[in-house]
């Protein structure tokens, strides 16, 4: 989305819209996608399906006063827990909606991004609003890694930009390899439902398959959140 991966960070990303992936809201669009380890190419459909939108329309979508009412973002940021002082790549940032947050928070954010006009949109803010680099920093990434140093951050955080990413064990043995000793992934995605919000049901992922990919990624310890929002489930592993 926002590593800056859509996916991509950075991410469908990523969208508050009424329709499709038009109702994605927020880190939904080709930002931290990768290869994706299953038979069809999900990953370039969900990539392709998102940018049949125009960038500006993107971003009002993202940034949608109706995306907060499922959403929920505030409820999403007391589940990190304390961020002061804590690293957070922000993989798929897409428009910022959450590394502005993360940032408020107290933490230092990587909004990672594949798409370079959503890095150039965070910066503007940023400057508008008077933050600093030490709040947001921006980075461009490519699509199969999240283009971290070995231990840089205490939590890799991304919505709705798993099922954009292609090879995804692949790619998250890099993500694990940038967290910090007993630092954190945190996914947040769509359910696989007809729902009024993210991407076709195809190109959603069942929570039992995130935990297998990331297991092949290299991670042990899970919890699976599906009772805080009411479109999208919650992975936490490390």
């Amino acid at each position: 989305m926002k590593y800056s991966l859509y996916l991509l960070l950075l991410c469908p990303l990523l969208f508050a819209c009424q329709n499709g992936e038009q109702a994605e809201s927020g880190n939904d669009h080709p930002s931290s996608e990768q290869p994706a380890a299953h038979s069809h190419d999900h990953h370039g459909d969900a990539n392709n399906h998102m940018n049949q939108r125009p960038f500006e329309d993107l971003v009002e979508g993202f940034e949608s006063p109706q995306r907060a009412e499922w959403q929920k973002p505030d409820s999403v940021i007391a589940l990190l827990g304390d961020l002061e002082g804590k690293t957070v790549v922000d993989i798929g940032s897409g428009s910022g909606y959450f590394s502005f947050r993360l940032a408020e928070a107290g933490a230092h954010v990587i909004s990672a991004d594949v798409d370079e006009r959503f890095l150039e949109h965070i910066e503007e803010r940023k400057e508008k609003e008077g933050m600093t680099d030490a709040q947001i920093e921006t980075r461009h990434v490519p699509y199969d890694s999240p283009k971290l140093e070995e231990g840089e951050v205490d939590l890799a955080f991304m919505v709705d930009v798993y099922h954009h990413i292609k090879q995804r064990p692949d790619y998250f043995a890099k993500v694990k390899k940038g967290l910090k000793p007993g630092g954190r992934l945190v996914v947040v995605d769509f359910i696989k439902e007809e729902i009024p919000v993210g991407p076709p049901v195809e190109m959603k992922l069942e929570p039992e398959q995130v935990l297998e990919e990331l297991k092949k990624a290299g991670f042990t310890e899970f919890e699976v959140n599906e009772k805080l929002l009411p479109y999208q489930y919650i992975v936490t592993a490390r």
